[in-house]
């Protein structure tokens, strides 16, 4: 079953622009007919999510992102998760508290760096949603800090010194199991991030699979259709699913990336 999809985005209830609601509209602007919510360590905004898909004729995967912790850029996408999801409950809930605890540390790393923010203005940017790094950005934006998103990162929030301030987060068959517990499948996400060789990247995907890896995604923004081919290779070599999406956060967040809907075979999530 060839779908039009995009199952990587996130909202406001973790680091996106747009509501839940939202976002599902701008979804259905797109002509996507499937989409996947996948906030950062929560699953607060699928049942909006859900709802709004089901106004509109959208189908909406209820899925979230787990960060893991051998690697800063590991990922593991949940994708389909279903009724009962307690395991990935218990787990966002852990991720919050080290995120909540996170927050006062970036703030003394900023003022160390002499550019001073207040934790309550973050904080009111975030809405209530999990604080992650992009509601740091704004307010160092807004403040003139920097001239743009991607130079807070680059300057303050993703380098090797900001690693300092690692939050809670558990190893990727861990996040795997939760997802399946959750009744969803478990995904690579972005596996370009990792900056590993091929050897390195095929050994890591073999380990993941015997944990019980579901899909890679192949087919995001930012690979080459080098990197395309080299993880469509991988996803053929170990029997993985393939997968994509956009990890749209929305224009004034990520300004380079736009919702687009990719032609995926969707039989192994939507049967």
């Amino acid at each position: 079953m060839i779908r039009q999809a995009d199952l990587h985005m996130h909202s406001t209830a973790s680091d996106g622009q747009y509501t839940p609601a939202q976002l599902v509209q701008k979804v259905y602007d797109t002509g996507i007919e499937v989409m996947a919510l996948t906030d950062h360590d929560t699953i607060d905004g699928v049942g909006q999510a859900a709802e709004a898909g089901a106004a509109c004729g959208i189908t909406v995967l209820r899925g979230v992102e787990l960060g893991a912790k051998e690697n800063r850029y590991l990922h593991i996408l949940g994708l389909g998760l279903q009724g009962d999801s307690a395991s990935i409950e218990a787990l966002c809930r852990r991720m919050r508290e080290g995120r909540d605890e996170r927050k006062h540390r970036i703030v003394q790393f900023l003022a160390e760096k002499g550019v001073p923010v207040c934790l309550e203005e973050v904080e009111a940017v975030a809405g209530g949603a999990v604080i992650a790094r992009p509601h740091f950005a704004q307010v160092l934006l807004r403040h003139g800090y920097v001239s743009s998103i991607r130079e807070a990162f680059d300057r303050y929030l993703d380098t090797d010194e900001y690693q300092r301030i690692e939050r809670f987060k558990v190893d990727a068959p861990t996040c795997i199991q939760a997802v399946h517990q959750s009744g969803g499948k478990a995904v690579l996400a972005h596996p370009y991030q990792l900056g590993m060789t091929e050897d390195g990247l095929e050994q890591l995907v073999c380990t993941l699979k015997e944990a019980g890896l579901d899909g890679i995604e192949c087919h995001y923004p930012r690979h080459t259709p080098e990197m395309t081919g080299q993880y469509l290779t991988l996803a053929a070599r170990y029997g993985l699913h393939v997968s994509g999406g956009s990890d749209f956060h929305g224009e004034a967040v990520r300004p380079d990336t736009i919702l687009r809907p990719l032609a995926l075979e969707l039989d192994w999530l939507l049967c």
